[in-house]
């Protein structure tokens, strides 16, 4: 049986979510942070998204993990697998597979404490020799709080650091950096930059799963703060904006309307057209994910692409 940490209660969650709806719903733009998608119906659409024929990444880091498996493993022989952002755990199992000859632990982090539970069971059940120590928590608010261990691999896969603001993504990986000896190396999931009309219809697909996923944010709202937006007048935009070189997705509100958050007593007023952020999603060139990771006190050990450079796995080392 895996163990279960939790630094994240409901009570946390709870209080967390008033604070950044609070903070998102008066600022200008308005804005929402992505992390509040994965509820359960959330974390289920995000894994109907990987299957998507427009998402690429998912299956490209999956084709570079199938490929260099075998030469992570040899390159760290790694004893501790810490996982940000665990969800699942499917492309994980590659990771275990490779790993089998030196690992001991196993400890996927992630928000979503029943989807996380139900994986760390599924992952034990399947790999009865690994100690599988469960974490629940908010990885960037509980860094240092996670558990330590001979010889990590710390695996934040997916592309999620791409979902962060470039002082946001500096002051994390500053903190993994702090966090890691000198036995220790840092696996990254990147997407790359390429073709603009792929990459929005990787966020915008036909059949509208991202679409549903991005409302889910309103529903969540709706259900966690008394909240009553009507979620049918809020349609989904992804936008690929050059200058940054990141995609963003949006709600736009169809038309003039109010929305009251009865748990904070507040009032919030969209106009037609208005544009709330909920997701950015950064891509990388090999330069601009350098300066990232050197600015953190980290270097770049590996570079691994699958055959289309759609997608990086670099492993990053501290740097002496």
């Amino acid at each position: 049986m895996p163990i279960i940490k939790r630094f994240l209660t409901p009570d946390d969650l709870g209080k967390s979510l008033r604070q950044d709806v609070a903070d998102g719903l008066t600022a200008f733009p308005k804005t929402l942070p992505p992390k509040w998608f994965y509820d359960e119906r959330g974390s289920e659409l995000f894994e109907e998204i990987t299957r998507l024929e427009e998402y690429y990444p998912t299956r490209r880091e999956r084709a570079i993990l199938t490929e260099r498996a075998t030469e992570i493993a040899s390159v760290t022989g790694a004893r501790t697998l810490l996982e940000l952002g665990a969800g699942s755990g499917e492309k994980t199992r590659l990771l275990l597979d490779a790993l089998s000859g030196t690992l001991e632990t196993y400890v996927p982090v992630d928000v979503s404490g029943d989807f996380l539970a139900s994986a760390a069971d599924q992952i034990a059940a399947e790999y009865p020799g690994l100690r599988v120590q469960a974490v629940v928590a908010d990885y960037e608010r509980h860094l240092d709080q996670l558990p330590a261990g001979p010889r990590r691999l710390i695996a934040f896969l997916g592309g999620t650091i791409g979902n962060m603001e470039p002082a946001e993504r500096v002051s994390f990986l500053g903190g993994l950096r702090a966090s890691m000896g000198e036995d220790d190396a840092l696996l990254i999931g990147a997407d790359l930059v390429k073709e603009p009309q792929r990459l929005v219809r990787a966020y915008d697909d036909a059949r509208g799963v991202t679409a549903e996923f991005n409302r889910n944010v309103l529903r969540v709202i709706n259900r966690e703060l008394a909240a009553d937006f009507d979620v049918s007048r809020f349609e989904h935009v992804a936008v690929w904006d050059r200058e940054r070189e990141r995609i963003e997705m949006r709600l736009r509100s169809a038309q003039a309307q109010t929305v009251r958050v009865g748990a904070l007593d507040l009032v919030v007023e969209f106009a037609a057209g208005e544009e709330m952020r909920t997701e950015i999603s950064a891509k990388f060139r090999r330069e601009s994910f350098e300066a990232s990771v050197s600015s953190a006190g980290l270097g770049i050990d590996q570079w691994w692409t699958d055959t289309d450079r759609d997608f990086v796995l670099s492993l990053v080392r501290p740097s002496l």
